[in-house]
């Protein structure tokens, strides 16, 4: 038996690069922790989302047809091999046979004789502008699909960005509910502490424990919207739903670099791949409707065959063609100029497309724009009026704490902070989701994520 070694430090290489091959293994008997640029790159790896693999599937169905196209432009090789055993009735072919000579008898019928033929045949294209308007529109068709491809990355991107930061919003809106909880405990506790002083009442105590049930309410809520969340964002990554995940990222503020509408919409169109596979799908239909037109001029091919032919191998003698075909075509009971009009509405429909795609593009844009800058006004307010709330409800347990307030002021107090911490939160969910939103109208969604 022979065994193979393989020394460790050539082990200790290619380790790293398998593991960068492929996407990592969920760690047993702990969560997989995710980032924004890890939970992307898990849904654009091969086995993610099924979107991907479906546009990957359509390019390389592109690149075949591309192929197929260009294989009219190529040499066309053939061989053969045919042995035949035959008998023929020469009247059936028009012979007509005379009186017999003397001596001399020729047959109606002749054989069985063989017939043995080698022969290879080749034909090559010379001129056939359809042909190659045809290769011409088929590449179209690859930087079509390629951008398609590079498109499907971008919506996928922007898909899981969208889930990852609804999962931020729901453990933020988790964490905003257990401190509301832990805040609705304390203040239990103040109003048994003033009336064992004497200077609360029951009704203060009941007040404060309906609080806090109305807190524990909405903790259990945002466990379970934090469960879904967690669902949703692991079917967009296409992870077994029973993974156990935990994010490293937090729901902020994250100051983003202004942009004029004119400057974001250049860089729409020069960045979106939509933009540029809708321009290749012109471009297609634009040389197929060409293709077509051209059908109606002349095409000259290059024919040849040679190879031995006899009675058997033996007594085989070789034989040869070669020549030059020039088809002219004259009629064909107008099945070309119905093509040729369906192709041309095919290409009118893709202008179209295009045109509504430039004022797609444009509408993005702007409303990305405006809704980012909404945003983030009302980030500023939803601080400060989260700001104004903790300094309320301070007061108002000093005040409530000194005798000269009663439970109801602590109260409203605490419900204010409660609507200013889940306004927060819902700001910085929509700002984040409006950067998003922008990067995807303006075709950068890729670098936001990383």
């Amino acid at each position: 038996m022979s065994r193979l070694a393989i020394p460790i430090h050539l082990l200790l290489g290619i380790a790293p690069l398998a593991c960068l091959a492929q996407p990592q293994p969920v760690v047993e008997g702990g969560p997989l922790r995710l980032s924004l640029k890890r939970a992307v790159e898990i849904a654009l790896s091969p086995e993610g989302s099924a979107r991907i693999q479906l546009s990957e599937e359509a390019l390389r169905q592109a690149r075949s047809r591309s192929a197929e196209a260009r294989a009219a432009l190529l040499p066309d090789i053939e061989g053969s091999v045919t042995e035949e055993n035959l008998n023929r009735n020469l009247a059936a072919f028009g012979l007509q046979l005379s009186a017999p000579l003397p001596g001399f008898q020729i047959p109606a019928v002749v054989g069985p004789f063989n017939v043995f033929d080698a022969r290879a045949t080749a034909s090559q294209s010379l001129l056939d502008f359809s042909s190659i308007r045809r290769f011409q529109a088929s590449k179209a068709g690859v930087n079509a699909a390629k951008a398609d491809r590079q498109n499907a990355d971008n919506e996928v991107s922007a898909q899981v960005a969208k889930t990852y930061y609804a999962a931020l919003r729901s453990e933020a809106a988790l964490e905003a509910a257990n401190a509301d909880v832990a805040l609705a405990e304390a203040l239990v506790k103040q109003a048994q502490d003033q009336k064992t002083a004497g200077t609360g009442t029951g009704i203060e105590i009941t007040r404060a424990r309906v609080q806090l049930a109305n807190a524990r309410q909405r903790q259990l809520a945002a466990e379970n919207d934090r469960r879904r969340a967690h669902l949703q964002l692991l079917r967009a990554m296409n992870v077994r739903l029973d993974v156990a995940i935990e994010l490293t990222d937090k729901l902020a503020y994250v100051p983003a670099d202004p942009l004029a509408v004119q400057e974001a919409t250049e860089q729409a169109f020069k960045t979106r791949a939509d933009w540029k596979a809708q321009q290749q799908r012109e471009e297609n239909a634009r040389l197929a409707s060409s293709a077509v037109k051209m059908e109606r001029l002349p095409s000259l091919t290059a024919f040849a065959d040679y190879g031995p032919i006899g009675t058997g191998i033996d007594n085989a003698f070789p034989t040869r063609t070669y020549g030059v075909s020039l088809r002219v075509p004259v009629f064909d009971g107008g099945r070309r100029d119905a093509r040729r009009a369906e192709t041309q509405s095919q290409w009118r429909q893709e202008r179209v497309r295009t045109a509504d795609l430039r004022e797609q593009i444009a509408l993005d844009v702007r409303l990305a724009l405006d809704s980012l800058r909404s945003a983030e006004d009302q980030v500023k307010v939803a601080e400060e009026g989260l700001s104004l709330a903790e300094n309320e409800l301070e007061q108002a347990r000093r005040r409530y704490a000194a005798g000269v307030a009663n439970g109801i002021e602590v109260t409203d107090a605490q419900t204010r902070l409660e609507r200013a911490r889940e306004n927060r939160i819902a700001a910085l969910y929509s700002y984040n989701l409006a950067r998003i939103d922008l990067a995807q109208a303006t075709g950068t969604i890729r670098s936001l994520v990383q």
